[in-house]
């Protein structure tokens, strides 16, 4: 198979059935994360958990109907009024590798997925 006939990353992890299920069971452990719900303590949790459905969606490679914010503009109240920072982030990115590990994800789907939101670092954190 050449890389333009491969299987998208959101078609390996399974498609919308999927990315709904992991986008799930991540909210859960956020919000269940000391370190990190305060961060959602005025959020509607399933508009937000609707968004992350969509972005996860488009940045996995599956169909691109992501029309919210971008990474930047859509933290940047987090990072003034809040001090969102890399350990947050970091705290972030347990959750999602708990998530796949929980769902049964394969460690290489696994790491492309935190490659994909790894890279989205520098602009959530708005530098």
């Amino acid at each position: 198979m050449n890389a333009t006939t491969s299987p998208s990353l959101y078609q390996q992890l399974g498609g919308e059935a999927a990315v709904n299920a992991a986008v799930d069971v991540f909210y859960r452990k956020v919000l269940s994360d000391h370190r990190i719900n305060r961060f959602f303590d005025h959020t509607d949790i399933e508009k937000q958990a609707a968004k992350q459905k969509s972005f996860l969606t488009m940045a996995f490679g599956g169909p691109n109907h992501y029309s919210g914010t971008d990474m930047r503009q859509a933290h940047a109240h987090l990072v003034k009024n809040l001090g969102l920072d890399d350990s947050h982030f970091d705290a972030v990115m347990e959750h999602l590798g708990a998530t796949l590990q929980e769902l049964n994800v394969p460690a290489e789907l696994i790491a492309q997925a935190a490659a994909i939101a790894e890279s989205t670092r520098n602009d959530v954190l708005g530098r």
